[in-house]
């Protein structure tokens, strides 16, 4: 019956602890492993594993075997069966299918993937798969990102033509590889863009020394047809030890820095904690705590308007400081001065506690409720170090007011950083009435599993999928998808830095249930946020 088999199979039984063949087909043996069970390969390098299953009650397995050296290696997908009733007799059938040739084919695939056609160096796919690699390791923070880009190869290009330019490329990378050490790995990322990945032994120092010896090699011109060329270089470098995150986001780091390199003309290091950077936070820190605690900061609000009717529903309170020499700096500049200093807490409970009393004072105006709501933004910092729900509590019974009139709006980030402790936060601020917003919605980890989980009332979409949309398939598809959750979820929407009213129109059309943006109104002081509560309500 094994000869029926088109792929080698085998009888094999164990008996007095030893293995034996019962029978073989000719494809078995036509594949080298032999004939008895004594001298077959099968036995002497998966004879552990035969004997753990003839031991075991499965009736079946699958294994992946790689066979021979490496030159001529081959792949099988070795599969052991018996029947129910064959449990415990010490007998399976053992057959092999070769996939040498699919898997041979696959490694040739992914190789092409990974390889620039032009040079047969990697590309920035496996530039970027060898860094991961890199960063895994124990050695991960001795190694350093360099990108080299071309200055002015687009005029060889426009002038020459797409042949000499790929010439040229050719005899860059030929230079490039002859200008690093051994070891070093060079790509090409892109275009006119190459990527080295170094060893340090000497820290920094050996990535600067390795920057000038390509701008030496670069030096001496290139021969293209009757002309000669000087090739000049601009040299981004980020180091392993400033940035242990993503691949991509060293790359990215090094690309800054190249970006820096062409107006500066030097090789510039990519460094996240820059000393300028961070004297001028401590400058802002400074300032910042003086501004709380006097009294300078103040409040604006932006309307968020029913799409379906252009009404008015609420009003989004937003931090706005003028500093003691009269410059006015966006929340962009000090709000992360306030998380990484701690001053997040004292400005957040002052926030809540303002635009409390903001919505109280337009309800005495009006004569009652106003009819509108103020959302309240929650940093992440401030979630992990105040009580909250006692904050807001605490602002409520102070202006007056009842917790439905609050939304209250967390970033993803914010949910991701303690999901447990932030979903009893939650609860606790719903149980005070409030409307609860996840901002941003879209730019950060996107779990699904907190949005089905936690009592989130709103999604709002943040501005960068929004703006331009109309002129981007792939954005009005985002949004579309993210409106159909939402709807899945039973939560409404807001979508933010709406401009147009044909935008306005189309995202309604979509089923977006709110809009934000200048098309209603920039930030208001409370005045004219009021006063224009007014004149809409006429």
């Amino acid at each position: 019956m094994l000869d029926l088999l088109p792929v080698p199979a085998v009888a094999v039984a164990l008996e007095d602890g030893k293995f034996h063949f019962r029978a073989l087909n000719r494809p078995f043996r036509m594949a080298g492993l032999g004939t008895a069970a004594t001298e077959s390969p099968l036995v002497r390098l998966l004879g552990s594993q035969l004997r753990r299953f003839l031991e075991s009650d499965e009736t079946h397995q699958e294994i992946a075997w790689q066979f021979g050296e490496e030159v001529d290696c081959r792949y099988f997908r070795v599969t052991f069966a018996r029947r129910e009733s064959q449990r415990g007799a010490g007998r399976c059938l053992v057959t092999l299918v070769d996939q040498t040739s699919e898997l041979r084919t696959e490694h040739s695939l992914r190789r092409e993937m990974a390889t620039d056609s032009l040079t047969g160096l990697p590309n920035r796919a496996g530039f970027s798969d060898q860094l991961e690699t890199l960063i895994s390791a124990d050695n991960a923070e001795n190694f350093a990102v360099l990108v080299v880009n071309l200055d002015r190869f687009s005029r060889v290009n426009a002038c020459m033509g797409g042949l000499a330019g790929d010439e040229l490329l050719i005899s860059v990378a030929r230079r490039l590889k002859g200008a690093l050490r051994g070891r070093d790995i060079l790509a090409r990322m892109g275009g006119d863009e190459f990527g080295v990945l170094l060893t340090l032994d000497d820290g920094p120092g050996d990535a600067l020394h390795v920057a000038k010896r390509i701008q030496a090699a670069l030096a001496t011109p290139f021969r293209l047809s009757d002309f000669e060329i000087r090739v000049e270089c601009s040299i981004g470098i980020a180091l392993g030890s400033d940035d242990l995150g993503e691949p991509e986001d060293l790359i990215r780091h090094a690309q800054f820095a190249v970006k820096r390199a062409k107006t500066s003309g030097r090789t510039e290091l990519y460094h996240t904690r820059a000393f300028d950077i961070a004297r001028e936070q401590f400058s802002v820190e400074t300032e910042l705590r003086r501004a709380i605690e006097n009294g300078e900061m103040t409040l604006s609000f932006q309307p968020i308007c029913d799409l379906g009717s252009g009404r008015i529903v609420s009003f989004e309170a937003l931090a706005r400081w003028t500093n003691e020499r009269g410059v006015a700096l966006s929340p962009n500049d000090f709000i992360p001065v306030a998380e990484e200093s701690g001053l997040i807490v004292p400005l957040g409970r002052w926030a809540m506690e303002e635009a409390a009393r903001t919505l109280a004072a337009w309800d005495r105006a009006a004569g009652g409720d106003c009819g509108v709501k103020v959302a309240v933004n929650l940093s992440a910092i401030q979630l992990q170090r105040d009580r909250i729900p006692e904050m807001v509590q605490a602002a409520l019974d102070q202006a007056g007011i009842a917790g439905s009139r609050l939304t209250l709006e967390l970033t993803e980030s914010a949910i991701v950083s303690d999901p447990d402790r932030i979903s009893r936060t939650m609860l606790a601020l719903k149980d005070l009435g409030t409307t609860l917003a996840m901002d941003d919605f879209g730019t950060g980890y996107s779990n699904l599993a907190y949005l089905q989980k936690l009592p989130i009332d709103l999604l709002k979409i943040d501005r960068s999928f929004i703006s331009g949309m109309l002129a981007d398939r792939d954005k009005i598809a985002i949004v579309r998808a993210v409106l159909s959750l939402a709807q899945a979820l039973g939560m409404q929407t807001t979508a933010e830095g709406i401009e147009t009213n044909e935008l306005a129109q189309t995202l309604a059309a979509l089923g977006c249930t709110y809009g934000q943006g200048y098309l209603y109104a920039r930030p208001l002081a409370p005045a004219d946020a009021y006063s224009l509560l007014v004149a809409a309500r006429a």
